[in-house]
């Protein structure tokens, strides 16, 4: 097997082209240099260094093993670095991506919790409901719901999100209750406008099995999540969204869930991502399995 300490030395004489600088940035001393390069060579059973009284050259099987040594050295030391840091304390600057509703209703209120355990670590958390790039905006990880992460990215998994359908008890006395998807239509449905697209023309549903797409249509819709709330509360219409922004005001009664058992049990999961070409840092991996564990799969 290789010494991969010999090696290392092997390396550190090509670069220095000297035995004697190799040895005083090592500790050691010449001979000890010159013993451990001859040892290597008897491993390998070929001549790497050629020695004149004016210069050290390689040889030919010299330069093909310095080569690989160089590669070989560079992967040691980035093995090593990995180890390190998954032993290494939590600590820095931790830039967190959410959407707003997800981040300021269920990872904020984490957050005192999670600092208080890892007092070395910061959080600069940025809520927006478009998807940004990670890696442009200097993000650690972001949490996104989505049916499908993405094979650029790499997901963890921390909790499903239910959609629910509801409204005002106030509308519902008005214009009635709907009992089936289809009579959405005879009805003022408010729609969030996404930012890749016009908005939710079309709400998702099953009945009897099957996959179900009703369009909808309503005379106010908006990119503010929060805004449609209000609006829905207020009596205006119908509001889809997600259950961890909207069953607080059911329980409340200020809004009454509607159409429940068409509504997919399941529709998407909200996920940690980060890009899969960076080393999960300390500070990302605690940060992602204490949300794991406060958010379970609630």
């Amino acid at each position: 097997m290789l010494d991969l300490e010999a090696a290392r030395t092997f390396a550190l004489v090509v670069q220095n082209q000297s035995f004697s600088e190799a040895a005083r940035r090592l500790g050691v001393s010449a001979p000890v240099i010159s013993k451990q390069v001859a040892r290597l060579e008897k491993a390998l059973g070929a001549r790497l260094l050629q020695r004149t009284t004016r210069r050290l050259g390689l040889t030919e099987a010299g330069t093909a093993f310095y080569a690989h040594c160089v590669r070989m050295l560079e992967e040691a030391d980035a093995a090593e670095r990995a180890v390190s840091r998954l032993h290494a304390a939590p600590r820095g600057h931790l830039r967190v991506s959410a959407t707003v509703g997800f981040g300021s209703l269920r990872i904020a209120p984490l957050l005192p919790g999670f600092l208080a355990r890892y007092p070395e670590v910061s959080v600069e958390l940025v809520c927006d409901d478009r998807v940004v790039d990670l890696v442009e905006g200097g993000y650690d990880l972001a949490l996104r719901l989505t049916a499908q992460p993405g094979d650029l990215l790499v997901a963890r998994a921390l909790t499903a999100v239910r959609q629910v359908l509801c409204a005002a008890p106030a509308y519902l006395e008005r214009h009635g209750t709907p009992q089936r998807p289809e009579e959405l239509a005879d009805h003022n449905c408010l729609r969030y406008l996404r930012s890749d697209d016009a908005g939710d023309t079309r709400w998702a549903f099953v009945s009897e099995g099957r996959s179900l797409g009703v369009p909808v249509a309503g005379n106010f819709s908006t990119n503010n999540i929060d805004a449609l709330r209000r609006a829905a509360m207020a009596g205006l219409g119908i509001i889809l969204g997600s259950s961890y922004r909207l069953e607080p005001d059911i329980r409340a009664g200020r809004l009454v869930e509607i159409l429940g058992t068409f509504l997919p049990e399941q529709d998407a999961r909200i996920y940690a991502v980060y890009p899969s070409n960076r080393h999960l840092s300390p500070k990302t991996r605690v940060f992602i399995d204490y949300l794991v564990g406060a958010l379970g799969d609630s």
